[in-house]
């Protein structure tokens, strides 16, 4: 027989102070995951910080700060468990506890993995803790819901892969063989060791010059493919670039890149279309065919052509500056993508409005914003995400197109696009790793959003089916 007393309390508050024990708890176990990534988190969030301020002011007021948080014990880092050393014909120096470097770089991976898990399940266990001891009702289709993706293999798939995906772009410093910035940003700034078989010494010598005697041009005497080592004792995962450069770290990089973009498109075109469509379905009549005409206009433009054409023209100009072009690919599909997502949630939009609580909220004089707020945006929500979850694999494929062409993310910063375009001419030779595997993660990353998106629509609507409803869905009711 269970023991938990009624929660009869109104208001998170009172049922927190009557029972602050499990949230404590749940609290507690989070601080000490984040403690121990407590440097890079500082480092990144007053990083970006400073970033904004020094655009708007001119000046970098919190250098000293970034530097005191990059400096802060950070348990997964290549600081404390280090792949990078050299093997004097006996053993191997300068790597965590003399492994072999491409074994310090998957035991550090490893942990990396092992801490996202480790972080999941804390998150779910928060959920199971408010559900338990803080939520008013017993039982919320949310539970449902969840019971329901936990059986839905397809959505299962496609949202650990997103989870790995996010994952890498995270820890990208982390889960590189190198550093951005000594392998790709400014090589011949910084020097690497390595044992000399001809001289029979330890010498010394840039990463540039390094890169340049690593290339991967085709030919089976210049190539460092996958999971070998250069001449320096470098490991590389996927192997080299065509300027020797290595690819898991470009990669790893470039997941950053395609991941902020997309995200922030769809978190902008989301929060437009479903404004937009609580609107028109609210006050239907003119404002509605005003947002069909607009939302019509829009969609007839060929998205491609629209992209490279604002790409160029914007080229030179201080926004294509912003994240190395990034803001400005955010603002353009954001753009682009809002009447796609307006269409998808239109339909149900005005199902919501015609319901009976909306009209006895009218007559109880609650104002039109309240009302969309509180009423209509939470049943709508559920279609959002999953529109928004599927519309965001042609985003990333969409820069990866443009990088191709190369009107993409400004040069030397990591884009998928680019490592497939300057491995095109290699395809068919021995350094095929250069497009192929680039390729083949933008394939599985955008399959993995398919399919996360197919099943948040399963759940949160179980009798829908995959084709032709879903289609019908996206019409939003027609025009």
């Amino acid at each position: 027989m269970s023991t938990e007393q009624p929660r009869t309390t109104t208001t998170y508050r009172d049922r927190i102070r009557d029972r602050p024990v499990p949230l404590v708890r749940w609290v507690a176990g989070a601080s000490v995951l984040l403690l121990a990534e407590l440097g890079a988190v500082l480092a990144v969030v007053l990083g970006t910080i400073d970033g904004l301020v020094t655009f708007v002011l001119g000046s970098s007021p919190l250098t000293g700060a970034v530097g005191a948080a990059r400096s802060l014990p950070t348990l997964l880092s290549r600081e404390v468990v280090p792949n990078r050393g050299y093997f004097t014909g006996e053993e191997w120096m300068g790597t965590f506890l003399g492994l072999e470097p491409k074994y310090a770089w998957l035991l550090r991976v490893a942990l990396i993995v092992v801490y996202g898990a480790l972080w999941c399940g804390w998150l779910w266990f928060g959920y199971v803790t408010f559900r338990r001891h803080y939520r008013v009702a017993d039982w919320t289709p949310t539970d449902d819901i969840v019971d329901r993706l936990r059986g839905h293999q397809w959505g299962k798939f496609g949202l650990v892969v997103v989870a790995l995906f996010v994952l890498m772009a995270l820890f990208a410093p982390a889960v590189s063989p190198t550093t951005m910035e000594q392998n790709i940003q400014d090589p011949y700034s910084y020097q690497i060791q390595y044992f000399s078989e001809q001289t029979g010494e330890v010498e010394t010598t840039t990463v540039g010059a390094a890169n340049r005697q690593s290339t991967s041009k085709g030919s089976t005497l210049r190539n460092v493919g996958p999971w070998q080592y250069d001449d320096f004792d470098r490991f590389h995962p996927f192997g080299t670039l065509p300027s020797g450069k290595d690819l898991f770290t470009f990669l790893a990089y470039g997941a950053r890149i395609s991941l902020f973009i997309g995200v922030s498109s769809m978190l902008g075109a989301g929060v437009l279309a479903m404004a937009f469509a609580m609107i028109s379905s609210f006050y239907k009549g003119a404002v509605d065919l005003a947002l069909v005409v607009t939302s019509d206009s829009i969609q007839a433009l060929p998205v491609l052509m629209i992209l490279i054409l604002a790409a160029v023209v914007f080229s030179n100009t201080w926004i294509a500056t912003l994240y190395n072009g990034a803001l400005l690919f955010i603002a353009l599909f954001t753009m682009i993508y809002w009447p796609y997502l307006w269409r998808a949630v239109r339909g149900p939009s005005f199902q919501v409005a015609e319901e009976e609580w909306i009209d006895a909220a009218k007559n109880y004089g609650q104002h039109p914003a309240q009302i969309m707020r509180k009423h209509m945006a939470p049943y709508i929500v559920g279609y959002m995400l999953i529109y928004a979850s599927l519309t965001l694999g042609g985003v990333i494929i969409s820069v990866a197109g443009l990088s191709f062409l190369g009107l993409g993310i400004t040069p030397p910063t990591p884009e998928w696009g680019r490592a497939i375009s300057v491995g095109q001419p290699y395809v068919a030779s021995a350094s095929w790793h250069i497009s192929l595997i680039p390729g083949f993660l933008i394939t599985l990353v955008v399959t993995a959003f398919n399919a996360m998106g197919d099943g948040i629509r399963d759940v949160i609507d179980p009798q829908s089916e995959q084709g032709d409803e879903a289609a019908a869905a996206a019409t939003g009711g027609g025009a």
